[in-house]
């Protein structure tokens, strides 16, 4: 009789895990109890019981005892439970089960709903809710998704030993009842194999063996997806259980397989008794002629020390990285043997084989040699197209820098660290760093990089980008660097250009500080440029209005105004009405009764208002009076004078308006 046995058959990597830890932890001569059974098997549970581990149902029962929590994980609240109760709590949770309980906690952290495809009272997505911070939906089939209310956004993920096939028919439900669904597949990789196998295993038979506890959902959904396809299924816990004359051992054939949490032997019992034979020739899914013993001992896959093969990490600690690679025991990789720090749970990686086992039933794994190989050859093909790399800076040594590059370790000497000396530069120690293979030995794989390259090539095309982009009467948007006695220089993105101090502002200006400050953002005009002497004239006063402008009607005769005596000379004062305008009281105008000088009356600094007697906005000239404000109009002098005198104080000439001289004759005469 023809007998095939499924590959992915019985114990999966969680289970396996959970089973060898509570046997370890037993040996060590402690009181063992699991929080739930550690399988749903009965003959583990039996053999786990003869080595000393009952089960426990309740907190409670933890106390003073050493307390393992099963591969289906539980709720954080549990978990906190157990530690202040019993004496010590050793983690089991199968890592496909603790990276569920990441995605629900992590989405969740905004209270966003979450939705768990699987069976509600199953333990695993009991434990799983307890990580939800907001609402969580659990739907079993389709018709329970579509009762489901709609939802504006939700995270999707499903217990981990679903069926895919039931998964993938209630997605397109899921999101027509939500309009923002993230999806994540949480269903576990080794279950998804054996449900295929066994779906492939049992559309090739004549008769179907399902191997497992009566109480174990992933071996019911399992039997339940064999009886589908094949009416003569069979669901077993233990070789007993196989009813006389099931099958013709003549004539027909049989498959089997499996559960998660059935264990070697009892797999190996029901083949035995099928057969009544000891040494078995089996027809697998993949051979038609090997035997049961090989499929145990080579699971998945055989593997050989240098082998590369690919894995997917099935738990983080903080020394080493396990992953599981197909083999009938997970690889581990040391921490200084992984390249890739920030590898998380469920990424898929490569990896080679160090030691099939390393005395202790682990695969010892690598991910440095091939990663640096890898990587050292994509350095080597930017090196040659002349492209830029990115390193992460590590430790200050002797002369440079030392940042890894791809994994792959690079100097950079300090010379080439900045186009500028660095004094400490353990400042870039941690950070990210652009840089240009200067030099490369492909032999003693030796790299030798520099940062100042990349400054320096970025500036010159950052210059000949910005010197493109610039025409002379354009009006630009500039930052303010520095400031000097004759203007300030204005970085136009890439270049810089000088605002001249007379290109300020319209009014005498003796610093630039007075209008513009370092780091100030201003809009310029571009008064000339010279690119051979990479020169950028800039004016800031000619996108403003000229005050002489506007004065005409902003002081038109008659009017009243505030000023600031800003300077005195011997025939008057000058009052600054705003910057850039300066009006003129003559001395015969600065008080009511004749003074010998103008300090009699008015000092440089007082603020004082005056009226406007007459403007010349194109002499740039104001005539101002504060006699006018301080007593009657006097009536108007018949005698004309024809033109006024000019008075010059050794500075500048001033015209003295008409009626003001009339007034001052008027003065001395009397």
């Amino acid at each position: 009789m023809p007998i095939s046995v499924a590959r992915h058959a019985g114990f999966c990597m969680g289970v396996r895990r959970a089973v060898d830890g509570a046997v370890k932890a037993a040996e060590e001569g402690k009181k063992i109890v699991s929080f739930g059974e550690l399988a749903h098997n009965p003959e583990v549970i039996e053999r786990l019981s003869s080595i000393g581990i009952s089960v426990i149902h309740t907190v409670e029962e933890a106390a003073g005892r050493v307390v393992l929590i099963r591969s289906h994980g539980v709720s954080p609240e549990v978990t906190q439970a157990l530690k202040r109760t019993a004496d010590e709590v050793i983690d089991l949770t199968c890592p496909f089960v603790a990276r569920l309980h990441d995605f629900v906690g992590r989405y969740s952290q905004d209270g966003s709903p979450v939705i768990l495809v699987g069976q509600s009272d199953h333990p695993e997505v009991v434990g799983t809710i307890g990580f939800a911070q907001g609402p969580v939906y659990t739907v079993h089939d389709r018709r329970e998704a579509e009762k489901l209310p709609h939802l504006e956004r939700a995270l999707a993920v499903s217990q981990t030993t679903f069926p895919n096939e039931r998964w993938e028919e209630i997605l397109p439900v899921l999101r027509s009842r939500v309009q923002d669904l993230t999806v994540q597949c949480t269903i576990c990789t080794a279950t998804a194999l054996r449900q295929a196998e066994a779906r492939e295993l049992a559309g090739q038979v004549d008769a179907m063996l399902v191997v497992g506890g009566m109480n174990s959902a992933n071996t019911r959904k399992l039997y339940e997806t064999c009886k589908s396809i094949c009416s003569r299924t069979l669901m077993v816990e233990r070789a007993a259980d196989i009813p006389p004359g099931f099958a013709n051992i003549h004539s027909e054939s049989i498959g089997i397989t499996a559960g998660a949490s059935t264990p070697d032997w009892s797999l190996k019992e029901v083949v035995t008794r099928m057969t009544d034979k000891e040494v078995l020739d089996q027809v697998t899914t993949e051979e038609a002629e090997s035997s049961f013993m090989a499929d145990v001992e080579a699971t998945l896959v055989k593997i050989r020390p240098g082998q590369t093969v690919k894995g997917t990490v099935v738990q983080i600690t903080e020394d080493e990285v396990c992953v599981n690679i197909g083999y009938k025991s997970d690889g581990l990789i040391k921490r200084e043997d992984l390249v890739d720090e920030g590898v998380q749970m469920g990424d898929e990686i490569e990896v080679e084989v160090v030691k099939v086992n390393d005395g202790e039933g682990n695969v010892v794994l690598s991910q440095r040699n091939i990663l640096n190989r890898k990587a050292f050859a994509e350095l080597v093909e930017k090196y040659n197209n002349n492209e830029y790399v990115e390193g992460v800076g590590k430790e200050v040594v002797k002369g440079g820098l030392i940042c890894t590059v791809n994994g792959i370790r690079a100097f950079v000497p300090a010379s080439q660290i900045s186009n500028r000396y660095v004094e400490k530069i353990g400042e870039f120690v941690g950070q990210t760093l652009k840089l240009k293979i200067i030099e490369m030995d492909e032999q003693k794989r030796r790299i030798v990089a520099s940062r100042r390259a990349v400054v320096r090539e970025e500036a010159v095309a950052k210059k000949a980008e910005a010197w493109a982009k610039l025409a002379e009467g354009e009006v630009v948007h500039g930052v303010v660097r520095r400031l000097t006695d004759f203007g300030a220089f204005v970085d136009l993105g890439g270049v810089d250009g000088l605002i001249h101090v007379t290109d300020l502002s319209w009014a005498h200006v003796k610093h630039p500080s007075e209008i513009v400050a370092p780091d100030q953002e201003v809009d310029v005009k571009i008064l000339s440029l010279d690119t051979e002497r990479e020169r950028i004239q800039l004016g800031l006063k000619q996108l403003m209005p000229k005050p002489w402008d506007l004065a005409p009607e902003k002081y038109p005769a008659g009017a009243v105004v505030i000023g600031k005596v800003v300077r005195i000379t011997t025939f008057g004062a000058f009052v600054e009405l705003e910057p850039g305008i300066d009006g003129l009281v003559h001395i015969s105008q600065c008080a009511a009764t004749r003074i010998q000088k103008v300090e009699d009356a008015v000092n440089v600094g007082d603020i004082v208002d005056v009226k406007v007697l007459n403007i010349d906005p194109e002499a740039k000239r104001i005539s101002l009076s504060i006699r006018a404000l301080l007593e009657p109009e006097v009536a108007p002098v018949e005698e004309v004078v024809e033109e006024a005198p000019v008075y010059d104080d050794g500075e500048e000439a001033v015209a003295v308006d008409i009626e003001a001289y009339a007034a001052a004759l008027e003065n001395e005469e009397a």
